[in-house]
């Protein structure tokens, strides 16, 4: 595959709550659906810690907002599909890639639309030196274990893909903050899940900064869609359509029970 011709904007590594990070992603995809921005790349933490529930999710069944209140972390209903994640405000790196559905790289059937865009991750982790594997649907594993896990939607003649790179990992806190029955049952699933999820700590004896995972993913994705991301900011449109989002949706109570 020669490198694409195509612009594509790179937002730098930023931080923001959980309602405005989901209603960035959003306004990207309406302005690039509307031909008012390019194809986009954007890296981003959670500030504060959050609980991300997947657009057809329970509220209540899933997110203890007891405990989130306490603890600080904001709750937030995402616009793509999945389960609830939990979202360190430490210890991960989030991406979103939105672009056009005629994107010629980027495949039309779903699956190979994941494989495709996960292996920029996959990219990333080899430049920092941790061997991955894409592994269907839609997660990416090291050695059998999760260290990314990715959701999609496509709507308006647009994909929008964003997912998790797990630096590091509080398992007790995150298993405080989603519903579990019995401390018996939460004690088993943390054993569980120390065992089928690893992070960038573990696999690298070291804890990287999310600045130097977030550099990595950038090249990663560069490598692997063979594009030239090009720093960028938010137009003067994707602010105002993010804060109307914002406002108006992903921190509207309606919106974060309407299941």
């Amino acid at each position: 595959m020669t490198r694409t011709e195509s612009p594509w904007r790179f937002l730098e590594f930023s931080r923001n709550n959980a309602h405005m990070n989901m209603a960035i992603d959003e306004a990207i995809l309406i302005a690039r659906s509307r031909g008012m921005a390019p194809n986009t790349v954007r890296l981003y933490a959670w500030e504060p810690s959050a609980v991300s529930i997947g657009f057809f999710q329970s509220l209540d069944a899933e997110v203890d907002l007891e405990a989130c209140r306490i603890e600080g972390v904001d709750v937030v209903r995402r616009s793509t599909g999945g389960g609830a994640v939990f979202h360190d405000s430490r210890g991960e790196v989030t991406y979103s890639l939105i672009a056009s559905e005629e994107e010629e790289i980027i495949p039309r059937d779903l699956l190979k639309s994941y494989e495709v865009i996960c292996d920029g991750i996959v990219k990333g982790l080899e430049v920092l030196g941790v061997s991955a594997s894409f592994q269907p649907v839609n997660d990416i594993v090291v050695g059998g274990r999760k260290i990314s896990g990715n959701a999609q939607t496509r709507k308006l003649g647009v994909l929008l893909q964003h997912g998790t790179v797990l630096v590091d990992a509080d398992l007790d806190k995150m298993f405080r903050l989603l519903k579990v029955s019995e401390a018996k049952i939460r004690d088993k699933m943390i054993s569980s899940a120390e065992k089928r999820v690893t992070t960038l700590k573990k696999e690298l004896l070291r804890k990287p900064s999310l600045n130097e995972a977030a550099e990595a993913l950038q090249r990663g994705f560069e490598k692997s869609l063979k594009i030239t991301l090009t720093k960028g900011e938010l137009t003067d449109e994707e602010l105002r359509l993010a804060e109307d989002l914002r406002s108006q949706k992903y921190s509207n109570a309606e919106w974060t029970r309407r299941r």
